[in-house]
């Protein structure tokens, strides 16, 4: 027999009533017959508001089941095999706040045989925690849940991580995630590009200095072990460290100890490593190109972040997050055609070439109002000629510029001077908004000629 909804026997409201985490138990039309209290605090409502309705209007606020929305189902498992089934779900609590969470769905069965799904739900990363710096980390699809998820867990350990992805997918942003979900998170996060530092002061930049080490040098220098003690120190693209500096990063990853550059002293430092590349270091280490001991003293744990393309169906809600963000938080609309056409692409650049194409497409838009036809995907970084629409009024210097063979520079040129404009000068916010770093806006001003 099925129980009426108000006559759970005390049996098993009491074995719910026992868990620490959210659950809720379902009967095979989607209602919930029975939820503790950890359930109906976490989704703002009281038993009598919660038993009765249709699992998936609490927890997803959706009118229909999760897997009609793409999801996979554990009741649908449940109810067919008898067998239960794990799966990461984003779940709504009760101020509408996303938040991801991993389910344990159980069959259960009532004194009299009939079968229930037992739902068990684990949080693991609230919306908020997937902030950094301005920047979010977006997305539904089941392969970046699966990577939050890892993340999560590798988070909580003291291991080195090493973050293998292609170029574009959110390295430092997930370095960060990991630094926020950890035991340091309190302490300092220090993120810097391996590439960018010359062989001749690399062992300056990461040790530090004192003065009179070298032609020039005025003054001490802390190195960025030194300011990211307690914390977390990111070295992206590991990869590019000169073979000659290896030997030195590995023993600093080892010992702890390390001198500044002309010092006698030595000095401890203790930071988690997180490393990031998108080469291949095994590879590397063959041909003699990197250490293998370095290799498995930063491999603690790998974790790959996965493909734009891998996690297509996170794209248009990534369009909208980047778009909103680049357009100062003024009003646009991201017409269905253009979501459909963005879906369209494989991205070899991942979110940062999203990011770009976006960039242009608002350039070009119509008062916010971007549809398919301002979306371009052009790796000659060139317009076509005749097929640029009409640029937008709100970009006003852009229009009186615009023809038929106006490049892709020049259209920058005139988006980074009204951005400037905008923002009195102010490069750091311009920087932000254009989701470059200052340095490289820097560079910009100066190649097209406005410093002034």
């Amino acid at each position: 027999m099925t129980y009426p909804m108000d006559q759970i026997p005390v049996q098993i409201q009491s074995l719910i009533d026992a868990q620490e985490n959210p659950f809720v138990l379902i009967d095979e039309k989607y209602r919930i017959v029975a939820a503790n209290r950890a359930y109906c605090i976490r989704y703002g409502a009281d038993e009598t508001q919660v038993v009765g309705r249709a699992c998936h209007e609490i927890s997803h606020h959706s009118s229909v089941p999760c897997h009609l929305n793409g999801e996979t189902c554990p009741h649908q498992q449940v109810f067919a095999t008898g067998e239960g089934q794990q799966v990461l779900h984003t779940h709504y609590d009760h101020h509408n706040r996303p938040e991801h969470v991993r389910i344990q769905g159980h069959p259960i069965r009532g004194l009299s045989g009939e079968l229930y799904l037992g739902e068990a739900i684990y949080p693991f990363a609230p919306s908020t925690a997937m902030d950094c710096n301005e920047m979010r980390m977006i997305g539904k699809s089941a392969a970046f849940l699966a990577c939050v998820d890892n993340l999560t867990r590798v988070a909580e350990s003291e291991a080195s991580i090493l973050l293998y992805g292609e170029s574009g997918v959110g390295k430092e942003l997930a370095a960060q995630y990991i630094h926020r979900r950890s035991s340091r998170e309190n302490k300092t996060f220090i993120a810097v590009d391996c590439a960018s530092i010359t062989e001749s002061m690399f062992e300056s930049e990461l040790f530090g200095h004192e003065r009179g080490a070298f032609t020039g040098c005025v003054g001490r220098k802390l190195g960025l072990f030194e300011l990211a003690n307690e914390g977390t120190l990111f070295l992206d693209e590991i990869g590019e460290i000169p073979l000659s500096m290896q030997a030195k990063l590995l023993r600093v990853l080892e010992s702890g100890e390390y001198r500044r550059v002309g010092g006698t002293e030595t000095l401890r430092a203790d930071v988690r490593i997180v490393s990031a590349t998108n080469r291949d270091l095994l590879d590397m280490a063959d041909q003699g190109q990197f250490r293998l001991d370095l290799y498995y003293r930063i491999a603690g744990i790998d974790v790959t972040l996965p493909a734009l393309r891998e996690r297509r169906s996170d794209i248009p809600p990534l369009a909208k997050a980047l778009l909103s963000r680049m357009n100062g938080g003024k009003n646009f609309h991201l017409r269905e055609d253009a979501a459909t056409r963005l879906l369209e692409y494989d991205y070899p650049g991942n979110v940062r070439e999203l990011r770009n194409i976006l960039q242009k497409a608002l350039i070009l838009s119509d008062n916010g109002l971007i549809t398919a036809e301002h979306i371009r995907f052009d790796a000659n970084n060139q317009w076509i000629a005749g097929t640029s629409p009409r640029p937008s009024s709100i970009h006003s210097v852009v229009a009186d510029q615009l023809t038929h063979t106006t490049t892709i520079s020049e259209l920058e040129s005139s988006h980074i001077s009204r951005l400037l404009e905008q923002y009195q000068g102010h490069r750091r916010k311009v920087a932000e908004i254009l989701g470059i770093s200052e340095r490289t806006l820097y560079r910009k001003l100066i190649r097209y000629g406005l410093r002034n």
